[in-house]
């Protein structure tokens, strides 16, 4: 199924906002639109997507970058994961994302990819990623959710249709953290909660976030609300490097004494969004870290789930990264 060649394409290099939001707007669906590069060019030189065009965002200086804002901080999309994992802000105040950043793949993907990228990047299934004809590339069946399907790394929860998962380490610390995103389109701006941004096959099978075309992803807003706050960040993969997850957990704990008063935990590679474990936050809300409620949280994160016929070990793993 791998080509690993380049198609023809026109390829566009703006050097501001504005001329990208023109360009995305005149090109519409046939423009694709790059930052680091590092999911979109696996498509395109496997041959398994087209396009006429080709949008390379990364010379757009005002989308990277950190600032403070009004009680938190803004991370321009097209800020390296490198820099978002090094940056003194991150770190100081919210070194949940700076970690799950810091776990991306490689040093030297981190160099190019951009947190825009590694948010918006497209689901890893191998049946959909080789060019088969699958519910989420337009066909009519899950070929990972049969009996003979290879599902090790598929979902577990919120499954409809499509078992893929959202393979973003990013995602679920953003979702944690309350983040906001910034959308962009020449109708002006739109800010979409992260619980909100990313879709599942339920809303859009073949779309991963709200984005439409013509909209550009400019900034991801974090709100001053957990920083600081006690953090957990864990991916479990094959490999330490170049590997995406096989599940992951972000927490985020506001502490008084030693009395937990809010809880945030999102896990990611079980479902196609990540997905929030609302039931273990209300296992330790109000209460200390003592063995009794770790061990509720513990059974109702996983309360739901729906393993498939190679993923069933998921549902202990996820029981015991929340107990850590």
């Amino acid at each position: 199924m791998l080509r690993d060649m380049m198609p023809l394409f026109d390829l566009y290099q703006p050097d501001t906002l504005d001329n990208a939001l023109d360009l995305a707007d005149r090109l519409g669906p046939e423009g694709w639109l790059v930052a680091g590069g590092q999911d979109s060019w696996d498509w395109l030189k496997n041959r398994t997507r087209r396009t006429r065009a080709v949008v390379d965002l990364s010379g757009i200086a005002e989308l990277k970058g950190v600032r403070e804002t009004d009680g938190g901080i803004q991370i321009g999309a097209l800020t390296t994961l490198t820099d978002v994992q090094d940056d003194p802000l991150v770190r100081e105040r919210y070194g949940l994302l700076a970690t799950a950043a810091g776990r991306v793949a490689s040093p030297q993907i981190r160099n190019a990819g951009t947190l825009g990228g590694n948010l918006c990047q497209d689901t890893r299934c191998w049946y959909y990623r080789g060019g088969v004809d699958c519910y989420r590339a337009g066909g009519n069946m899950c070929y990972a959710d049969t009996p003979e399907g290879q599902n090790r790394e598929h979902a577990v929860f919120g499954a409809s249709r499509c078992v893929a998962v959202t393979p973003s380490d990013t995602a679920n610390a953003l979702t944690a953290l309350d983040a906001s995103m910034v959308i962009r389109s020449k109708g002006g701006e739109r800010v979409v909660p992260a619980a909100r941004f990313f879709v599942g096959p339920d809303v859009n099978i073949q779309r991963m976030t709200v984005i439409e075309p013509g909209e550009i992803l400019t900034a991801v807003r974090i709100p001053g609300t957990w920083a600081k706050s006690a953090f957990y960040f864990e991916k479990v993969a094959d490999r330490a490097a170049w590997d995406f997850a096989l599940l992951s957990l972000s927490v985020a704990l506001k502490m008084e004494g030693e009395t937990i008063r809010d809880a945030r935990l999102v896990c990611g590679a079980a479902a196609c969004v990540p997905w929030r474990l609302e039931a273990a936050e209300s296992a330790i809300i109000g209460k200390t870290r003592n063995d009794d409620d770790i061990e509720r949280a513990a059974v109702a994160a996983v309360e739901g789930a729906q393993p498939l016929n190679f993923n069933g070990f998921k549902i202990p793993l996820l029981s015991n990264l929340v107990r850590r």
